[in-house]
């Protein structure tokens, strides 16, 4: 790899930062917030930033940055793309609850629903995220897609994934000082008290954890080499996609093998774009 150490001293800077920002969340509810239960009441609230920065932030970038790691570039890339979309799977299972606990609490004190900019985009980032968790289920995961399916959707799927990330982090920027405002009295938020300056050191840590994952997922020479996926696209239990094309063109026509050479060479190139384009890619 190119640059191995930068790599590795940024993937740990950000490994660092993303496992204090969980850290701060939680010093956060316990200390200044009343601690977490599932009562209804404020605690249960508290579980909405804990889930949120640990999954919809922390294990999401984890999951971004996955297919950079190079000691998995030996790997199968179906194993990777388990291991990536299991994370993002789990993501998306906090952010539901984090939403759940917000709906609950809002409801038992009867506080009005999806009223602010931070609930609308937070609402918005959590269906695009569930949009695209099932779009790379069923296109990249499965072996039903075709390839040039597969080629086309990519550069969206990448784009989308990075936007929803992004997204999520300011997201969750305005929701951290929207409750601020809303529960600091005395002394209130603009005065500056201790727990208002210590949730905005938070806010930091997401802004920074986030800077390092996009840098990290936009550099073209920290990928996953291609001569290490040109094997790959292999459905479960199944043979790889390229065989699969090859027993099209058989059954179907009588075409003699130097053809079927030349158009199994073509699916291998398609094959080869796909996964070199699959490198940045998220859920």
């Amino acid at each position: 790899m190119e640059d191995y150490g930068r790599f590795l001293a940024l993937l740990v800077s950000a490994l660092l930062v993303g496992f204090v920002s969980v850290i701060f969340s939680l010093v956060w509810v316990f200390h200044y917030r009343e601690g977490l239960s599932w009562d209804g009441g404020p605690r249960e609230f508290n579980w909405h930033p804990v889930l949120v920065i640990t999954g919809f932030v922390f294990i999401q970038g984890i999951a971004i940055i996955v297919y950079r790691l190079p000691w998995t570039w030996k790997c199968s890339k179906l194993l990777m793309k388990f291991i990536h979309a299991g994370l993002n799977t789990i993501a998306m299972i906090l952010a539901i609850v984090s939403m759940v606990a917000v709906f609950e609490y809002h409801n038992a004190r009867n506080i009005p629903n999806m009223y602010s900019l931070h609930s609308w985009i937070g609402l918005t980032a959590v269906i695009f995220y569930s949009f695209q968790l099932f779009l790379g289920f069923a296109v990249f995961l499965l072996p039903f897609a075709p390839v040039p399916l597969r080629a086309a959707l990519m550069p969206i799927h990448v784009y989308s994934g990075l936007t929803v990330f992004a997204t999520v982090i300011a997201t969750a920027l305005m929701g951290i000082t929207e409750k601020l405002i809303f529960s600091l009295k005395n002394p209130a938020y603009s005065a500056s008290p201790p727990e208002a300056t210590f949730v905005n050191c938070l806010g930091l840590l997401l802004v920074i954890f986030g800077a390092l994952i996009l840098w990290m997922a936009s550099r073209s020479h920290w990928k996953r080499p291609p001569e290490e996926n040109a094997k790959v696209l292999q459905p479960i239990g199944g043979t790889p996609e390229v065989t699969e094309a090859e027993s099209t063109m058989t059954d179907g026509s009588n075409a003699d093998k130097s053809d079927l050479r030349i158009s199994s060479e073509a699916a291998r190139k398609q094959t080869l774009k796909l996964d070199e384009a699959g490198q940045r890619s998220t859920m």
